[in-house]
């Protein structure tokens, strides 16, 4: 039996400092990174300084929005709706926690293709997760 997606109520993330850039362009539907200008390193989660040189020439860039699931977890049990949490490592060398959507999640696997999509946390906040490309 295919195990649907289903909307589940996302909690709201907790701001740190500087965020807020990164949570308005998920509002505008785009996903942003932080790119050092000394290294030209990608680095997610959004910091100040870059963790490969600790330079502090760190710019927000656009993701291409696309990659590939490098694991998953389909929770069944921690409440009542079925999801997918994953890490997703992006075209630009970038791995992030998300969560996989719009998809039966029976069929999720690792080195699928995905792109990101946005949903809303209970707060309104647009989170940027990801489904099957």
């Amino acid at each position: 039996m295919a195990t649907a997606y289903q909307e589940r109520k996302m909690r709201d993330t907790a701001m740190n400092p500087g965020d807020q850039e990164y949570f308005d362009a998920a509002a505008a539907g785009k996903l942003m990174l932080k790119k050092c200008g000394s290294c030209g390193e990608h680095h997610h989660y959004p910091r100040a300084l870059c963790p490969f040189c600790f330079s502090d020439k760190v710019q927000w860039v656009q993701a291409e929005g696309t990659g590939e699931i490098y694991s998953y977890s389909v929770s069944r049990r921690a409440g009542p709706v079925v999801y997918c949490i994953a890490y997703v490592k992006l075209d630009e060398g970038v791995t992030m926690m998300t969560n996989i959507v719009d998809c039966d999640l029976d069929t999720v696997k690792v080195g699928q293709k995905v792109k990101v999509t946005f949903k809303k946390t209970e707060g309104g906040v647009s989170m940027p997760v990801f489904a099957p490309a």
